[in-house]
């Protein structure tokens, strides 16, 4: 978890370079993601042998990736496809959907694929400008239903990336990631439209200033005016050790201040400036 939320944080400071995705971006984030956390991160090479994906229960082999010869020119093909003008010429949650499924297609490491898919796609909205200041997340969408989404990536007639499973019709994939996001921006509009009925005011400049992790943390803030590291631990599936450490940046930051200073029951609260995202 904590690895994703790096990875997360990361995309979004690539998307702010509005620079278009590199093969190194992806690796990158995949890093991240299987760091779990760790201060050194290395971009990961892809696969070097052969992977199938098995059914959980009976373990028959339900989708059997390209050879791993052939991931790097699949995946700089696609990277290539990302920077075209045809990629352009489409709507920006086109391009992710398309890059999405690819991506799971060739499944180009061992594990974690799905995770980096589902980041590299954030990244590509967030570079078209389909960013929304991080208030909306597809996880939510997919974790609904993952049987769905799962269902939704599996097209073609065979499980066997060689027998036409690349070339198959993806309609009904893009279908159901525009449905995602589209659902996801209502869910937004609808909180938009709540705020403004009760006289909210505009706090977009102070909430662009949160990463991944403190947007997350504010839902602590909902519920109590002071939090412990106890609560991040659970909130982010972290250890103790980082939730300390995480905590004592927030401090650092500006995001939170010490409430009460003891060793063993220190807690923290809400600086005065974020304090107003709550109102």
């Amino acid at each position: 978890m904590l690895g994703y939320y790096a990875a997360l944080e990361k995309a979004e400071r690539i998307a702010a370079l509005r620079a278009p995705v590199s093969e190194s971006d992806i690796k990158t984030l995949h890093g991240l993601v299987m760091a779990e956390g760790r201060s050194k991160v290395k971009a990961t090479p892809y696969r070097d042998g052969q992977n199938t994906i098995r059914d959980g229960r009976s373990r028959r082999i339900v989708y059997m990736p390209p050879e791993a010869s052939d991931v790097p020119p699949l995946m700089k093909a696609m990277v290539s496809w990302l920077a075209s003008s045809e990629a352009d010429s489409l709507p920006c949650p086109l391009r992710a959907a398309i890059a999405h499924y690819q991506f799971a297609t060739i499944h180009p490491y061992y594990d974690g694929n799905g995770r980096t898919a589902r980041l590299l796609t954030t990244l590509i909205l967030h570079v078209g400008g389909y960013d929304l200041k991080g208030l909306y997340s597809l996880e939510e969408y997919y974790a609904r239903d993952l049987g769905a989404y799962y269902e939704a990536l599996t097209i073609g007639p065979s499980h066997n990336y060689y027998q036409d499973r690349a070339g198959a019709d993806i309609t009904g994939w893009v279908e159901y990631f525009c449905e995602g996001v589209a659902d996801s921006f209502e869910s937004v509009r609808r909180r938009a439209q709540e705020a403004a009925g009760i006289g909210a005011r505009d706090h977009s400049s102070a909430m662009r200033r949160l990463d991944p992790r403190q947007r997350r943390a504010l839902e602590l803030f909902r519920e109590s005016d002071t939090i412990t590291s106890g609560h991040v631990e659970v909130l982010l599936g972290i250890s103790q050790r980082a939730s300390r450490n995480l905590l004592s940046a927030w401090v650092r930051d500006g995001f939170v201040v010490v409430a009460n200073p003891a060793r063993k029951t220190r807690k923290y609260g809400l600086s005065s400036e974020f304090a107003l995202l709550l109102e």
